[in-house]
């Protein structure tokens, strides 16, 4: 097995090996998921990397401060709008379907009353909205399978920020597999989501850029 890290480097992982996707029970690959990170857990993964595996590839990035004040502020925005208490988590482990997805999304936000299931860990059934923010080498994955994997999921609200160009991606509506409205923003321009939040909204115009 490989893993890549935003650099397109490879990092030997010491004879672990990957079997070929097959038809599995999503308790099947559950339990592959928990077996693959508890092996990375005890690699040597660098401080201030976060890691994902996506389709059955594990991905490193490293957070850099560009990447975390953009985390933040959306963080803020949701807390302004809905309070202290409400379920945000920023880099923790959502397992996904599909083959061997286990996602941590820059910012998810969870319904009231969510709660861990008996893995005790969230489930994305009760995300409601999703942020990523993009770094140079993992790009292809948020707007790739990340995307697919979201809408097929019924995320309701999926937000791409690119430090790098500028620009914001509002993905909303998913319907059969896919998200129907696409939406494109600059720098600057408000991220408005009273459709499916009313009075929530997230400014843009301090976002930084790379």
């Amino acid at each position: 097995m490989t893993i890549t890290e935003e650099r397109t480097h490879t990092v030997e992982t010491d004879g672990i090996e990957m079997d070929e996707p097959t038809e599995q029970s999503s308790e099947l690959n559950l339990a592959e998921l928990d077996e693959l990170f508890a092996r990375l857990e005890q690699m040597p993964v660098p401080e201030g990397y976060k890691v994902e595996i996506i389709e059955g590839t594990i991905f490193m990035s490293p957070q850099r401060n560009i990447h975390w004040q953009t985390i933040r502020r959306i963080v803020r925005a949701v807390e302004d709008r809905f309070g202290m208490d409400d379920l945000v988590t920023s880099d923790v482990r959502v397992d996904f379907p599909g083959e061997l997805n286990g996602f941590c999304p820059d910012v998810a936000k969870f319904t009231d009353g969510a709660k861990v299931d008996a893995r005790g860990r969230w489930r994305y059934q009760d995300i409601e909205f999703v942020a990523e923010v993009i770094s140079k080498g993992t790009a292809a994955n948020d707007y790739g399978p990340k995307q697919a994997t979201y809408a097929a999921a019924g995320i309701p609200v999926y937000v791409i920020a690119d430090p790098y160009i500028g620009r914001i991606r509002v993905f909303t509506h998913p319907q059969d597999g896919e998200y129907k409205s696409d939406l494109t923003l600059v720098y600057g321009e408000p991220i408005d989501l009273t459709e499916q939040f009313p009075g929530f909204t997230i400014a843009t115009d301090t976002f930084p850029k790379d």
